[in-house]
């Protein structure tokens, strides 16, 4: 039989594979360059399909689906979120991905999207306070400290020059663990006791916890004028972090509004309240923040377009350093109409009597 030909075999980025590649690039460096990725989409978002992600909800987590397709290449993130995973020893959030040529329908690339995920995610929030934040913020609190706070605090400090980062989890072991990671990182590391106490001096305060409730980890007095908000956490319907009045007072820039009223922090206010899209201040067409007193928050839910810039630069960064295995993925008979004969060529030789 014919060995498969070069198209019929798809990339596949293993666990081992993205973290040899973080390694071999640098997570910082790699951090800019997803934010200038996923930035440059942002800048030709009308060239997106763009949809709610297809959720199948529990009463215990979510399964999601989140496609989109510029017209020449299409993608899509299957990914989970369960709180209570954890309690077991597993992840809350597991993915993959795949990323596949619109001409031919046929897959490009498959990847582990969990590490990846961890990734788009901190290289969006940063990328979005590019645009948001406080001219010159070098202090961000980090409240929740669980398996994105590292990547978040590296994407400040790398994206937007984040000098300090003062860390609260109600957990004091993920508070210690996230201190550890980042100790000789270049970062000044604060752990606090308090969420009032790692606000102190922040310009910029991530929010970024799991549990599935409408929670408020920040009320509205722990607020103060000018402030950067990076709502990370808040990513299902039922599950949010701040308190509504914060949200009344704020100015909110979303990715995808028909996504983020389901799932964000806007789930709290009316179908109506205005909202800004991320994309329109990237692209020149409105303001983003308007003055120095002004409250910011990026609703950050996170949205197929972002998963599709990671695989499409991950798919780039592969190029010449061997860190992928060829996955037989795709039927490749001689002849495209003869299925059945590749089948049935494929089949034992009967050893002769």
């Amino acid at each position: 039989m014919t060995p498969p030909s070069r198209q019929a075999l798809v990339p596949f980025v293993s666990v081992d594979h993205m973290m040899q590649l973080v390694h071999h690039v640098g997570i910082e460096p790699l951090l800019i360059e997803l934010a200038d990725a996923i930035e440059a989409d942002f800048r030709r978002w009308p060239d997106f399909d763009k949809t709610p992600r297809v959720a199948s909800h529990s009463d215990i987590g979510v399964i999601e689906l989140m496609p989109t397709s510029d017209g020449q290449h299409y993608g899509f993130k299957y990914v989970n979120g369960h709180p209570g995973n954890m309690r077991q020893g597993l992840q809350t959030v597991t993915a993959f991905g795949v990323l596949a040529d619109v001409a031919t329908g046929y897959p490009l690339l498959l990847s582990e999207m969990t590490i990846l995920t961890a990734l788009r995610t901190a290289a969006t929030s940063a990328m979005a306070a590019r645009w948001l934040a406080p001219r010159d913020s070098r202090v961000m609190a980090m409240i929740g400290n669980g398996a994105q706070a590292e990547f978040q605090a590296l994407a400040f400090k790398a994206i937007c020059g984040v000098e300090e980062v003062r860390l609260y989890d109600i957990d004091p072991a993920a508070t210690a663990k996230c201190a550890a990671n980042l100790a000789g990182r270049g970062l000044r590391v604060v752990p606090c006791a308090s969420a009032e106490d790692a606000i102190l001096g922040a310009q910029i305060v991530t929010t970024c916890t799991a549990d599935k409730q409408y929670a408020t980890i920040l009320s509205d007095n722990m607020v103060g004028a000018g402030v950067h908000l990076n709502a990370v956490g808040g990513d299902c319907p039922g599950k949010t972090e701040l308190h509504r009045d914060i949200l009344l007072r704020a100015g909110i820039f979303v990715e995808y509004p028909p996504q983020t009223r389901i799932e964000g922090e806007i789930q709290q206010l009316d179908p109506d309240h205005p909202v800004t899209e991320l994309w329109q201040v990237i692209a020149g067409r409105v303001p983003g923040r308007t003055g120095a007193d002004q409250v910011t928050l990026f609703d950050s839910v996170g949205f197929a377009i972002e998963d599709f810039s990671a695989l499409r630069h991950i798919h780039k960064r592969l190029q010449g350093t061997g860190l992928f295995l060829d996955l037989d993925m795709i039927a490749d008979p001689d002849d495209p109409r003869d299925l059945f004969g590749m089948l049935c060529r494929a089949a034992p030789r009967q050893d002769a009597a």
